[in-house]
Parts: structure tokens; C-alpha cells; sequence
């Protein structure tokens, strides 16, 4: 990757950035074409090549800039100091619902690369995939309080079935084309509250 790249104005970089979510959001890896990317950016083909030296080197990039963003917003929330799990989830929902709304196909490119098949950087993505929720596991559990939460409950497997809803939910928004960022956020905020109220002892609710 080019240094030059971090040398161009804020709104030139936030642009091609865009332009790559946009063109990656909407298609697989193998079906972006460079071409379509410099041309939502604005630019040349041969400039967006003089930056990232192949497609591979931006899709990574993009992930990366991703995890970057996504903990920016999430320490500006200060959700990893909250002592609740949920009040951490609320923020965390705020938090990334103003990514959606500053970055409006980061999310789909967030989802479509979970997923995606491509060899060229399948492997890549889902070992970042790992590191990150084992990231965020640590982060919660470094805090929770199992005295909160109904007796005998296994926090680690209440933990897993949140992540997956979360994920099935998102993919089956993205599948519907709906990922309207309002309706996410009042329906994740409905989910947080049911959590809560199944999860939490009778005296936390």
C-alpha cells in the first residue's frame, strides 16, 4: 500500500474508502471490479492502483479500517467501561448506529465480508473475525457480574446466542435489502430490552 494514500486530503481518502464499502457492499469479492470502484470515487483506475497495488490490498484495507472505525466510536461511547452488560449494549447500538449513518454501506460491506468465499481473502477475514470477538468476549466478561443475571445460567452461551442474533438478524436485513439504519436500531434496542428481561434476576430488570 502507497503512503500517498494517507497524504490525500481527509474528504479525497473518506471518498474512495466509501466507494470501495459501496462497490464490495453490493457485490462478491470476485464480481468488484477495480474500475467500478475508482469510478465511485471519482478517480482513475491507474490512480486507485497507485494506492493499493491490487484489489486484495483494498478489500484488507477496507476490514481493517473497519475494526478501526467501529473501536473509535465504541471508546467515544466509552461502552467497554461500563460495569452492565446491557447499558454497554445500548451504547454499543448507538455507537455503530452512527457508523451506519457516517459510513452508509460499511455495514453491508461489514456483512457481505463475513461471508464471503473468495480463497484471496476468505482466510484473512475470519481469522480478524475471531480476534475481534474474542476481543470484545474478554472486554465483557472482564466486567460482568454473574450475581445479575437468573441462578445457573451459562453466561459464556448467553453471550454466543447474542452474537448470533445479531449476526442473523443483520444478514437477513442485508438479504431483504433493508438495512434501514432507524428500524436496526429500534430493533435491536426491542432485542436488548427482551434479553434483559429473560436473562437479568427479577430485581435488575
Amino acid at each position: 500500500m502507497n503512503d500517498k494514500f494517507f497524504q490525500l486530503p481527509v474528504e479525497k481518502r473518506e471518498r474512495i474508502i466509501n466507494a470501495g464499502y459501496h462497490v464490495f457492499g453490493a457485490n462478491s469479492y470476485k464480481k468488484s471490479p477495480m474500475s467500478e470502484i475508482a469510478g465511485a470515487a471519482g478517480i482513475s483506475k491507474s490512480l486507485l492502483f497507485h494506492y493499493f497495488q491490487n484489489k486484495r490490498e483494498l478489500y484488507l484495507y477496507l476490514w481493517d479500517e473497519c475494526a478501526r472505525i467501529t473501536y473509535h466510536y465504541l471508546s467515544e461511547y466509552r461502552c467497554y467501561e461500563q460495569d452492565d452488560l446491557f447499558e454497554m449494549m445500548y451504547r454499543g447500538t448507538q455507537a455503530k448506529m452512527r457508523i451506519m449513518k457516517k459510513y452508509p454501506d460499511m455495514g453491508r460491506f461489514v456483512i457481505k465480508a463475513f461471508y464471503e468465499k473468495d480463497p484471496s481473502v476468505c482466510q484473512d477475514i475470519q481469522e480478524n473475525c475471531r480476534k475481534a470477538v474474542s476481543f470484545s468476549a474478554d472486554k465483557v466478561f472482564q466486567k460482568l457480574d454473574p450475581y445479575k443475571f437468573i441462578p445457573g445460567l451459562d453466561l459464556k452461551m448467553m453471550y454466543q446466542e447474542m452474537y448470533w442474533a445479531s449476526e442473523g438478524y443483520l444478514w437477513e436485513m442485508l438479504q431483504r435489502g433493508d438495512l434501514d439504519v432507524d428500524r436496526v436500531e429500534k430493533d435491536f434496542i426491542r432485542l436488548i430490552d427482551f434479553w434483559k428481561s429473560i436473562y437479568l434476576r427479577k430485581e435488575n430488570v
